[in-house]
């Protein structure tokens, strides 16, 4: 499904809860016309956003359209490389 999955296990008593977190890799082309996210492959994602790429305001709008195509809280969702970089490595924890 993605080129990299991680998966942790902690336990909790009477139940163990597993975490799945996924790795994608996000090319983000600020300042769009209009905004859109376009998979191209399992772990390769294309977000055109409306906002400049300053004050965090494209990585906050890339975050957002990512939690809706995932259906996770935005909370979920991390930058792990290229915060001022239009390449990012971004993780979701899709539990």
């Amino acid at each position: 499904m993605f080129s990299v999955l991680s998966h942790s296990c902690y336990n909790l008593g009477l139940f163990s809860c597993y975490n799945l977190i996924v790795y994608i890799k996000v090319k983000v082309f600020p300042k769009s016309k209009k905004d859109n996210l376009l998979k191209i492959k399992d772990d390769y994602f294309e977000v055109r956003v409306k906002d400049k790429a300053e004050k965090n305001l494209a990585n906050k709008k890339v975050m957002f359209l990512l939690s809706d195509f995932f259906a996770v809280e935005t909370k979920k969702i991390k930058i792990i490389n290229g915060h001022h970089s239009p390449s990012k490595l971004i993780s979701i924890d899709v539990d």
